[in-house]
């Protein structure tokens, strides 16, 4: 009772102190997803040399760990992952994968009204992707932690998993009923994923910054959330700064060709399945294979 009653103080007096001047903050997130089921599946595969797999677990790394900035005010914040140059042979293919694992375009959301905008690349054409935001119904829990020197209150929720992110997928565990027969028609990439329907979020905000924002589309809270996890992929702030000297022009996005959420998957999805039957038609020994190189 102690800890509520703290919080909503703290609430209180933190939005007051808001509302005296234009407030704008910035805040540093670093995210990484968990690569371990593909990991035990390479050191699996005979066919692979310890060099391939380096390579490849280097590239993952890439792809799976960044660092995003969030610039936020009362109302509406930009999520951009940080500029850095790109190294020799990142091409096409590994911009579009890193463009479907959190990655590629500002994340600009609208907690006033309820929406997002985001620009994303895709197969060399540019969408314009604006939508309302996800309605997460969160369950407040008991549990308290300090998270850069703010106390944090712990948050949950019930999420449908995207279809669209590569960060949900995880390879698709063999059992003793499959026939040599199945296996063998496994023509796609896609046949050797697997996709979870729903997904637990686990989030940590603090109402020493009562901001309703957080990270990618993550919202609703009484407080900026400082951390998420969804079992797969964790971001964590490393750094706040609030009023910085430095204003940032907190807008949306507007090149692009405007799509909504449901559109841009099922473009993404359409794609992918003409990859898969252009690599059906060559004979493709093993399918689909999406270069992350170029």
């Amino acid at each position: 009772m102690y800890k509520v009653i703290f919080a909503i103080i703290v609430t209180i007096a933190s939005f007051l102190g808001l509302q005296a001047q234009e407030f704008q903050g910035m805040a540093v997130y670093e995210s990484k997803t968990s690569t371990s089921d593909f990991k035990t599946r390479m050191e699996g595969n005979k066919d692979m040399t310890p060099d391939m797999q380096k390579m490849i677990e280097e590239r993952m790394k890439k792809m799976f760990e960044k660092t995003f900035i969030l610039n936020f005010d009362k109302s509406a914040s930009i999520y951009k992952e940080e500029e850095k140059l790109d190294a020799p042979g990142q091409g096409g293919g590994m911009r579009m994968m890193m463009s479907m694992t959190g990655g590629g375009g500002t994340y600009y959301k609208n907690v006033k009204e309820k929406s997002y905008t985001v620009d994303k690349e895709f197969m060399g054409k540019e969408f314009l992707v604006k939508d309302s935001l996800p309605n997460l119904q969160w369950k407040m829990e008991g549990e308290t932690r300090v998270i850069g020197g703010y106390n944090c209150f712990k948050a949950t929720a019930v999420r449908p998993a995207s279809k669209t992110d590569f960060r949900n997928i995880r390879p698709k565990k063999e059992d003793a009923t499959t026939k040599p027969a199945d296996a063998a028609k496994k023509t796609s990439i896609l046949d050797e994923l697997d996709m979870p329907k729903e997904t637990v979020i686990t989030a940590w905000y603090t109402p020493e910054i009562p901001v309703s924002q957080g990270p990618e589309n993550y919202w609703g809270l009484p407080g900026l959330i400082l951390e998420v996890n969804d079992g797969k992929t964790v971001i964590l702030c490393s750094k706040v700064v609030l009023n910085p000297k430095v204003k940032t022009e907190i807008e949306a996005a507007t090149k692009g060709k405007l799509t909504s959420q449901k559109e841009f998957d099922e473009t993404v999805l359409k794609k992918m399945e003409e990859f898969r039957d252009m690599n059906q038609g060559r004979g493709g020994n093993g399918g689909m294979r999406m270069r992350i190189g170029g």
